[in-house]
């Protein structure tokens, strides 16, 4: 028990910045830490309701609304995972062998197209948000869990890209069945949940989420021979911006 709510602190103390006591990060305490990642997303998709919920009542412009709501992620997680989606475009836009798109990822300094596909993100981020009503926000929330769920399922199933890195760490100390177990099972509640608030959207933002998955595990067999941390985070981000273009073109579509 004690291990477990070690690797709770771990995860949240790695994947976010919320305050946490300082533990060991041995490896008997990171065993379990990939089971804790959706919760980090549980955290993420509360805080936007509430804020929607400060926002309605103070009335606070629509503008203002959406700037803190596409910038909350950002500062409860630190920026780790955009971090690697910067990391990731750099080495896709190389064009290099995969030997030199592994060494990009591991380069510390950012280049043109990181910098480029980053306000592009944030822009496009920024649109989308902007259109999401009252009806269709609980679903998105939901959706910072399932994008956890499916990037933990992805550490513990996924070939690994190299043998060092926080990934394929996280991926040898774990409890690889007991992990997978627990991520599908957040995968399969989340679904269930979207489904019961609305069943389209939900059935869009699953597909939409399965697509982008598909596409995680192709992409990152092809260019790198497997995932490492950096790709694990690209996934995360470009997951949670697919559910809100799907979710929002579909609330088009459907009224």
């Amino acid at each position: 028990m004690k291990q477990i709510f070690k690797s709770l602190i771990i995860a949240f103390a790695m994947y976010s910045k919320v305050p946490m006591p300082k533990v060991d990060w041995s490896k008997e305490n990171m065993r379990y830490v990939m089971c804790f990642f959706p919760a980090v997303g549980a955290v993420i998709g509360g805080t936007i309701v509430l804020w929607e919920y400060i926002a309605d009542n103070l009335m606070i412009s629509h503008v203002l609304y959406t700037v803190v709501l596409v910038l909350l992620p950002l500062f409860l997680t630190g920026g780790i995972h955009m971090d690697g989606f910067m990391d990731t475009t750099d080495a896709l836009s190389s064009y290099q062998p995969r030997e030199k798109k592994l060494e990009i990822l591991k380069d510390p300094n950012i280049g043109a197209f990181a910098v480029i596909a980053c306000v592009a993100y944030y822009m496009l981020t920024f649109g989308v948000w902007y259109e999401v009503n009252q009806v269709q926000l609980p679903v998105l929330a939901i959706g910072f869990i399932l994008s956890r769920a499916l990037s933990g399922l992805s550490v513990v199933t996924f070939p690994m890209a190299k043998n060092s890195g926080l990934a394929a760490t996280f991926s040898n100390e774990a409890k690889k069945r007991l992990t997978r177990n627990i991520m599908v099972l957040f995968i399969l509640i989340c679904s269930a949940i979207m489904v019961m608030l609305n069943w389209q959207l939900g059935i869009l933002v699953i597909i939409s989420t399965l697509l982008t998955f598909m596409y995680y595990y192709h992409m990152s067999s092809k260019e790198f021979g497997g995932i490492t941390g950096d790709l694990a985070g690209y996934f995360l981000q470009l997951c949670e911006l697919v559910m809100v273009v799907s979710v929002v073109i579909g609330g088009k579509l459907c009224g």
